[in-house]
């Protein structure tokens, strides 16, 4: 898979080392304001310098072939901007925008931006860490508008059905790991101990889900 980041700051920088974990090829797009001073050598080898709205620079970079691509400078108006243009001018078919103001996130996915705003997900990644440290974050769903987190059955658990931590429109156990195997439970499959719980829940009815845990 081929992708493009367009800035090269640690969110860049980031994200490409995960790509390249993945075996996925990139290319950066950046100005030359200095940010690309910080990356590692490798990473410096793919970088195209240029405006990041000059056409050449980002077909040099390989935005007409690319799956997808990440707008995430400093800016919230350029990667937006930026967004939009590899989206509706080079048809790149998943783009993503970094955002630094998440007030601006209701208004840019209006205009068809999907956007991430790692502050306000690392807040919420970290409280999730202090309020209920066996959760796992496995997934993120919609710009983080909802969360598949898995945990280990607690002991008070055994023995209800799957439908005790289903909420209509808020949460619903999607799968359960028993015994290595990964079981689509129905809403009477009964939890047994050793289990693992898969869970899809809204992120705003994540506290709902660990006040139901700490009362069972």
């Amino acid at each position: 898979m081929r992708y493009v980041i367009v800035g090269c700051g640690r969110m860049g920088a980031g994200l490409a080392l995960a790509l390249s974990r993945g075996g996925h090829d990139f290319a950066f797009v950046d100005d030359g304001s200095g940010s690309a001073e910080g990356l590692e050598p490798p990473l410096r080898e793919r970088l195209v310098a240029g405006g990041c709205f000059d056409r050449e620079v980002l077909v040099s970079a390989g935005i007409e072939q690319a799956d997808g691509l990440a707008a995430v400078t400093g800016s919230d108006e350029t990667n937006v901007v930026v967004a939009r243009l590899a989206r509706l001018v080079f048809r790149v078919p998943r783009v993503v925008a970094g955002l630094h103001n998440p007030q601006n996130a209701e208004l840019y996915r209006r205009l068809g931006v999907q956007v991430v705003a790692p502050h306000d997900w690392a807040a919420n990644r970290m409280a999730d860490l202090l309020l209920y440290a066996e959760s796992e974050v496995v997934a993120s769903l919609g710009d983080g508008q909802a969360e598949i987190v898995c945990f280990p059955v607690p002991p008070p658990l055994e023995g209800r059905q799957t439908g005790y931590l289903t909420v209509f429109g808020e949460m619903h156990v999607v799968a359960v790991g028993r015994r290595g195997r990964i079981l689509l439970p129905s809403s009477e499959t009964a939890f047994e101990r050793d289990d693992t719980v898969y869970v899809a829940v809204l992120r705003e009815s994540s506290e709902r889900l660990r006040s139901i845990l700490a009362l069972t």
